[in-house]
């Protein structure tokens, strides 16, 4: 984990200066001079947003992050437009955790500050009205519940005749009760009413007995309170990570205190939010993308006035002002979608643990596969190392079995040992996962007669072909990495035949095939195709439920869900990931496969794993059956540490992207000359200018320079230095660049 640093801004609170000097969301790494507007308002300006002109004849919102004395500013001054806070909006610890990410980062830090905002702060709004809603009935309505008619007015009548209920409670429990709300209303049988928010339960709900490992866990981290402590909980999947969570959360609670659960993934969050809001008695807030902007804008606010208690959120959450902080924690940490791949390119993981140090709160992170990076940290001692080993309750760990589909006939992928073993898992009563990481009905739509397949006419080049997928049951063809869309050719393009044939099975085919052999069974795919809608992941394994059936799906479904019912998991292609040049290929995929056996046997009912592959004797799936995940660990570690690649050393990604490829070429030669002169031979090593593993994507060429150090100041020393030129050179107006400290994808 990085050092944290005080920010660089400077103030003068006691003398009123008259240069305000603005971070704006533009691509600059620069601050504008303004001079403060007419009515400059009470207070420090340093934190507020200010709406001010920009261009010719625009305006942009961005952040006051210092002021200054008239003769330090330069040329003709514009006025700021409008002060649009009273009080600073950013301010303390995470206005100072901010300014640390632009440097970590090398991004503008206007940029950083409209990232951390959601949308309608971002663009001016005021912070929204977060007081807490319920309803009560009236004193007629008490009087005229007992003689209401069926319907759902009476139902939310009799829900209310108990006493008053929040929204949120409501919205949980009671369906289509705001129109029976307005129909009580207007009869004047029940009121809204404000309610004070509510900071900590009366009555915690009550939960199982922790076992010894759980105990001696939750025990750290109750000792940690107070100060900051990375603890890593390295505990084997279904060992019962979240009850140390929630015990951890409820002393958080207890004390008054603010606590923050990042997850990986939208999907996660109801059941999560579910399991927390019995067990600790209190709304729980969620925050990620799926919800409404003004959600999202009011979700910040409540957790800005400390009326936000619990906060439940994926990557963007890691922003959210705790002006009571007591806890943060990090479920699934290895996971992704943790990182940022686009705009301003920060890990959430990392970012907690910088924010953790500033807040003097411990952070814990979760995890039945710890990335490299956390495990390195743990042996070294940076990180109190909590171990979970056995299943929480009468989980026992699932068997697993290697499938060896070599010269087996196979039906959409699926081998004739593994449809008989989902057949008898189905008889038993029992529900399976067969899981295949393509989305789609097919990888590659290939022309029998002559060879020829589709490729996506804007990511291929004469030497690299991307393959179009096949969707809608071999009627469309779609890239995956630009999203051009074509209907399939009737005939094909090259030889005029009719021998067009979808090759490979993606989850929409697999589902066809399952459907076909056992029509009889309830099947439900879940990927992003059918995951689209809000809510969707939530609603489809609802319905899902207890009763036998079969789960086709992707990734999503390896991310800490609990499917009680189910006894069998089969891992339909796992070879793609085997042969990857990709140095995180095989820690990806030995995650990957842990985390998706692990859904296997989380009750009482003992649970099987069937993994399908060409390949048998691979080491990386011996080291797994073998030793399981820390065994591959135990092996990894010192291959990456040969090979100098991280987490031994330390790794930054130049990235120039351009309809030609020689303007990208030109950027980063010019970018490897700034950097070496910036940095001593021995200090860095350069890698590059190289065409990026996938050199063309949506039209544009790309190529990549990659920068190694064994230590880390080194690495941003010499961006440090480089930087300027680069922002200062004709070449950067040419090409599309950017620049990645830390790349977890070097795609």
């Amino acid at each position: 984990m990085p050092e944290a640093a005080a920010p660089t801004c400077t103030a003068a609170p006691d003398a009123p200066a008259a240069v305000w000097r603005v971070a704006l969301p533009v691509p600059l790494p620069q601050l504008f001079d303004y001079r403060p507007p007419e009515a400059p308002g009470q207070g420090d300006p340093v934190g507020c947003r200010v709406r001010v002109p920009f261009g010719r004849g625009g305006e942009k919102v961005g952040v006051v992050v210092a002021t200054a004395a008239p003769d330090e500013a330069s040329g003709a001054l514009k006025t700021v437009s409008d002060r649009l806070d009273g009080p600073p909006l950013l301010q303390g610890e995470l206005l100072a955790s901010l300014h640390w990410l632009a440097r970590y980062t090398h991004a503008p830090l206007g940029e950083v500050l409209a990232t951390a905002l959601p949308g309608p702060l971002r663009h001016g709004e005021p912070l929204p009205d977060t007081r807490v809603w319920g309803w009560q009935l009236t004193e007629a309505g008490r009087t005229a519940c007992a003689g209401m008619r069926e319907g759902r007015p009476r139902r939310l009548a009799h829900h209310l005749a108990g006493g008053r209920i929040d929204e949120d409670r409501l919205d949980q429990t009671v369906e289509g009760w705001r129109s029976a709300a307005r129909s009580l209303s207007g009869r004047g049988l029940a009121e809204r009413v404000e309610l004070p928010p509510v900071r900590r339960a009366a009555e915690p709900g009550a939960g199982p007995t922790p076992n010894a490992g759980q105990q001696a866990a939750i025990d750290a981290v109750l000792s940690s309170h107070g100060t900051f402590q990375p603890l890593l909980l390295d505990g084997v999947t279904g060992s019962g990570k979240t009850e140390v969570y929630l015990h951890a959360i409820a002393d958080c609670l207890a004390r008054g205190r603010q606590a923050l659960v990042l997850v990986p993934e939208i999907g996660l969050t109801p059941q999560t939010l579910g399991r927390f809001r019995d067990r600790l008695g209190i709304p729980v807030h969620a925050l990620h993308s799926g919800l409404p902007d003004g959600e999202r804008a009011r979700v910040w606010a409540a957790a800005a006035r400390g009326e936000a208690r619990v906060v439940v959120g994926t990557r963007s959450a890691v922003f959210l002002p705790l002006p009571e902080p007591g806890l943060i924690v990090v479920d699934e940490e290895h996971d992704g979608s943790f990182k940022q791949l686009d705009g301003i390119r920060y890990h959430a993981r990392d970012f907690a643990l910088v924010r953790g140090k500033a807040l003097d709160v411990p952070v814990v992170l979760g995890s039945a596969t710890p990335s490299l990076e956390s495990l390195r940290n743990a042996r070294s001692g940076r990180y109190v190392h909590l171990r979970l080993r056995e299943r929480a309750g009468a989980a026992r760990p699932p068997r697993v079995r290697v499938v060896d589909v070599r010269k087996r006939p196979l039906d959409a992928g699926l081998s004739p040992e593994l449809l008989t073993a989902i057949e008898r898992a189905l008889a038993d009563g029992g529900q399976v996962l067969v899981f295949k990481n393509r989305r789609g009905y097919a990888p590659v739509l290939l022309c029998h007669d002559c060879g020829w397949n589709a490729q996506c006419p804007r990511c291929s080049t004469a030497l690299h072909g991307t393959p179009m997928t096949v969707h809608a049951g071999g009627r469309r063809l779609q890239c995956h990495h630009c999203g051009h869309r074509q209907r399939v050719p009737d005939a094909c393009p090259d030889c005029g035949g009719l021998g067009l044939q979808p090759q490979g099975a993606g989850t929409e085919r697999i589902e066809d095939a399952l459907r076909a052999r056992f029509p009889d069974t309830r099947i439900f795919r879940v990927d992003r195709g059918s995951t689209q809608r809000r809510d969707a992941m939530e609603t489809l394994l609802a319905e899902f439920g207890r009763e036998p059936g079969i789960l086709v799906g992707t990734q999503m479904l390896a991310k800490g869900h609990d499917l009680a019912g189910l006894t069998l998991v089969a891992v339909v292609g796992i070879d793609e990931g085997l042969f990857s040049a990709d140095f995180r290929a095989p820690e990806k995929l030995a995650q990957l496969l842990i985390q998706v056996a692990g859904r296997a046997g989380r009750a009482d009912r003992p649970g099987e794993v069937l993994l399908q592959t060409h390949h048998p004797g691979h080491p990386l799936l011996e080291t797994l059956l073998g030793g399981g995940y820390p065994a591959f660990a135990e092996a990894e570690l010192p291959q990456r540490e040969a090979a100098g690649f991280p987490p031994a050393t330390h790794m930054a990604m130049l990235r120039a992207e351009a309809k030609q490829v020689e303007a990208a070429e030109s950027f980063l030669h010019l970018a490897r000359e700034a950097l070496a002169h910036a940095a001593p031979r021995a200090a860095l090593e350069l890698n590059g200018p190289l065409p990026a593993p996938m050199p063309r994507r949506a039209g544009y060429q790309r190529m990549q320079l990659l920068l190694t150090a064994a230590d880390r100041r080194d690495l941003h020393a010499a961006l440090d230095a480089a930087l300027p030129t680069l922002y200062a050179s004709p070449e950067a107006r040419r090409v599309r660049w950017s620049l990645d400290v830390d790349p977890v994808d070097l795609y």
